[in-house]
């Protein structure tokens, strides 16, 4: 067996399995960047806090960005699907940078830092709506796509062995992130003070963003943590159950074999449902709750329940994934949300506002879920390598998600009312739940429900 080193205090070996998978043991988290790899998972879940009330506090904003700058409803929601289209847009090619080398981690969400300040000063400053789409939506979009990218990819390479829960948590603050800004752009913002408090704001979400950035490290290529034997059942409960009900990759696909085989695109019209289904809610509980007669108060305390939920949810989902298989999990979510889409149209219609509340949160909770699930899947699928890039491929669906959750919704709305739109959403998510029934895992024989690991590493196979 070759040992190879690394650095003057650690070695490492590679390994393969039966199916020719290599991997990396021997280095320690402490050896490779100097402290335990948790902190992989808690940088990464402050970046993404940092973006999130981009996306799920937005709105909210929508009657004193109107007021201000006399700009249409449908301006609002347009923006809104602009910066889903960018965000969506940027992960693939962030995620190539990334893997080549010529991005690193640091720098990545040091530009999506830049972006967040310059998307709320053009919503401060903007001469025009123009400039609005160019700052908010563009700018602003693509500096959330470099941040998203880099901190759902980082904790999947960092915790390869038990990926759902870990990455599910760091998804999750994509939502946790928004719930102050919710009420605060509700409740206190106005014609007085918007300028400020955009600004403000801004300055915060930027600060986390390029904080939590610059401790950025990437483990090498096929890194597998040493307490893990890849080749032999490990003793830890926790973790043999999540392996034998998402085992690894049969091999590190290239986004080019990736994207040639039929399971990727499955997963990329699933996801462009279900995330089109939660962008849907987003951009318009808001206004509906608003049309039905609630207080503004209720509806931005279902908005922010609606965030808390949906984070909960990514990282509860992640870690319930697990205990019983990511495909499993995701069927149940996709008729979760479709089934929740109905229940926010009734709940309205009765004037129920418990009811409402609860089935906001239970929206909120199918619609935040799906992230992690997906993301997490496509490294068990595709593996951790070049996972940026294929979750990127996979992830690109919400381009066109955004702009029909968001802009295409407020057509249907005005077309069908609310009660066409909800019912259409409904039916989409439980069609979903179909389509994911059909999700497998590339490569993995069919006759066997587990990869039997090949006893011998690289090198006595030689031998």
């Amino acid at each position: 067996m070759t040992t190879i080193d690394y650095s003057s205090s650690a070695t490492f070996r590679e390994v393969t399995d039966r199916n020719g998978r290599v991997y990396r043991i021997g280095e320690t988290d402490r050896h490779i960047m100097g402290r335990p790899r948790w902190t992989m998972v808690l940088f990464p879940w402050m970046g993404m806090l940092g973006i999130s009330s981009s996306e799920y506090a937005f709105t909210s904003a929508e009657d004193t960005l109107h007021e201000a700058h006399l700009w249409s409803s449908g301006h609002i929601f347009w923006l809104m699907g602009v910066w889903v289209f960018f965000q969506a847009a940027v992960a693939f090619p962030a995620g190539q940078l990334r893997e080549s080398g010529k991005l690193p981690a640091r720098y990545a969400m040091m530009v999506g830092a830049l972006g967040t300040i310059l998307g709320y000063l053009s919503l401060a400053f903007a001469p025009n709506v123009i400039v609005a789409y160019l700052g908010f939506g563009v700018c602003s979009g693509i500096g959330a796509g470099f941040v998203y990218a880099t901190c759902v990819n980082m904790v999947g390479k960092w915790y390869p062995e038990r990926k759902g829960g870990k990455t599910g948590m760091v998804n999750g603050g994509f939502a946790y992130g928004s719930v102050p800004f919710v009420f605060l752009f509700t409740s206190y913002m106005d014609l007085s003070n918007y300028r400020g408090v955009l600004v403000a704001v801004g300055l915060v979400c930027c600060s986390v963003v390029a904080f939590a950035g610059w401790f950025f490290k990437d483990p090498p290529k096929n890194w597998w943590p040493p307490h893990v034997d890849p080749l032999k059942m490990t003793d830890d409960p926790k973790i043999r159950r999540a392996l034998e009900k998402n085992p690894p990759a049969v091999k590190q696909y290239t986004p080019k074999e990736a994207a040639r085989t039929p399971v990727l695109w499955m997963m990329w019209f699933c996801l462009l449902c279900t995330a089109g289904i939660n962008i849907f809610g987003i951009a318009f509980q808001v206004p509906f709750g608003k049309d039905m007669g609630f207080a503004g108060g209720i509806v931005a305390t279902a908005m922010s329940l609606k965030a808390i939920v949906n984070g909960t949810g990514r990282g509860v989902i992640g870690w319930i994934s697990d205990k019983f298989g990511r495909r499993n999990t995701l069927i149940i979510v996709c008729l979760v949300l479709g089934t929740a889409q109905f229940g926010v149209l009734v709940s309205g219609q009765m004037g129920s506002m418990p009811f409402f509340l609860f089935c906001s949160m239970v929206s909120g909770f199918g619609g935040g879920a799906i992230f992690p699930l997906f993301a997490a899947m496509t490294a068990d699928y595709f593996g951790e390598n070049n996972n940026a890039s294929n979750y990127g491929m996979v992830y690109s669906s919400k381009l066109i998600s955004g702009l029909v959750g968001s802009g295409v919704g407020s057509i249907v709305v005005g077309v069908w009312d609310y009660e066409g739109a909800f019912v259409l959403a409904g039916c989409i998510g439980l069609g979903s739940a179909v389509l994911a029934l059909f999700l497998k895992a590339p490569g993995r024989p069919k006759t066997s429900r587990r990869t039997v690991p090949n006893p011998q590493p690289l090198g006595e196979e030689m031998a």
